[in-house]
C-alpha cells in the first residue's frame, strides 16, 4: 500500500511526456503534440497524441519507426500495468478518433509503452485473437493482426544508448553506474525544462540511490542545486524535513548523508517516531547509525 501512495506521489505522466519530446526531438519539425486529447464531450482521453505533418517524412528514432499520420500513446507508470481491458479501451479510443475525424484507420497507431511485461495480455492476443507479437528490437514489439500497427514498448528494457531517458523512467536504476551516465547526460541538457522534469523524477523515484553515493551526490549538488534545495525544503516525505535538518546539524555533507540514508530507512519502516527522535536526540541518532551500519 505504502509502495502505491509513493508511485501516487510521482508525478510520472508529464515526465513520460517530456522524455517522448526529447527521444523525438530529431523529427520535432514534423510532429505535432497532444497532452491528454479529449474524446467527444465525455471525459475519455488519450494519454497522448502525435501528428505528422507530412506523412512522406519517416521518424527516424526507433520508437517512432511505426508512426502514421495519427499516433496514439498509452502509458503506464512503472507500478501500473497493461491488462486486456485496457488494451481494448485504447483500441476503442483509436477507433473513436477515426469516427470523429472522418481518417482512415491505416492512417492510425497504437503504441502501448509500460514497464512490466503484460504476460496475460500477450497470451490472449496470440491464443485468442491469432495475433503475432514480434520483438523488432531490444525493447519494442510489434503486435499485427489487429487492423491497426500496434507496439508495446517495454521502458526498462529499451537499450541504454539508444533510448537512455526513456529507459531510465522505467523504473529503479539498475546502479550507480547508469546514474552518472545520467548525470553526465544531464549536464549537456540542465537548461532544457523537459530534460529538467525527466531529470527531477528520476533523482526522487532512485532518491536512496543518489544519496548513497557521495560522488554522486556531489555532482547531484552541482547540477541541480535549486531543485535539491526545494526539496529539502518541502521534505519528499512528512519527516523528511526533520532529516535534513538533523543532518545540518550533524556537521557536514557526509552528517547530511548519513541522515539522508538512516532517513530513507526510517520512513520505509513506518518509523516516523524515531526519526523525529533521532532529529533531535544525538546520542538516539548514534545508536540508530550502528545499528543500521550507515
Amino acid at each position: 500500500m505504502k509502495k502505491r501512495k509513493t508511485e501516487a506521489r510521482l508525478q510520472w505522466h508529464p515526465a513520460f511526456y517530456a522524455d517522448l519530446q526529447i527521444e523525438l526531438g530529431a523529427d520535432h519539425k514534423n510532429l505535432v503534440w497532444e497532452n491528454e486529447h479529449q474524446l467527444g464531450t465525455k471525459p475519455l482521453e488519450i494519454d497522448i497524441l502525435i501528428l505528422k505533418k507530412d506523412i512522406r517524412l519517416p521518424v527516424q528514432k526507433n520508437i517512432g519507426k511505426i508512426f502514421r499520420q495519427f499516433n496514439v500513446i498509452e502509458y503506464k507508470s512503472p507500478a501500473d500495468y497493461i491488462s486486456i481491458n485496457d488494451f481494448y479501451k485504447v483500441y476503442a479510443y483509436a477507433c473513436l478518433y477515426k469516427s470523429e475525424n472522418n481518417i482512415r484507420m491505416e492512417e492510425i497507431t497504437i503504441t502501448f509503452a509500460c514497464s512490466r511485461y503484460p504476460r496475460n495480455l500477450i497470451r490472449y492476443l496470440r491464443k485468442e485473437k491469432c495475433c503475432q507479437v514480434k520483438s523488432v528490437e531490444q525493447g519494442i514489439y510489434r503486435i499485427s493482426g489487429m487492423g491497426i500497427p500496434i507496439q508495446l514498448i517495454l521502458l526498462h528494457r529499451l537499450s541504454r544508448g539508444k533510448n537512455l531517458w526513456l529507459r531510465s523512467i522505467g523504473g529503479k536504476l539498475s546502479g550507480w553506474e547508469e546514474a552518472e551516465i545520467l548525470i553526465q547526460e544531464y549536464r549537456k541538457h540542465k537548461k532544457d525544462e523537459r530534460y529538467r522534469s525527466v531529470m527531477d523524477l528520476i533523482v526522487r523515484a532512485n532518491q536512496e540511490l543518489f544519496m548513497e553515493v557521495k560522488k554522486m551526490c556531489q555532482a547531484l549538488e552541482e547540477l541541480m542545486a535549486d531543485e535539491l534545495e526545494a526539496m529539502r525544503k518541502s521534505g519528499w516525505e512528512a519527516g523528511e524535513k526533520h532529516g535534513w535538518e538533523a543532518g545540518e546539524k550533524y556537521g557536514n555533507q557526509e552528517g547530511i548523508l548519513r541522515f539522508a540514508k538512516l532517513s530513507g530507512i526510517l520512513l520505509r519502516q513506518n518509523q516516523q517516531e524515531q526519526l523525529l527522535r533521532a532529529s533531535e536526540d544525538e546520542e538516539y541518532r548514534k545508536e540508530l547509525f550502528q545499528k543500521y551500519n550507515i
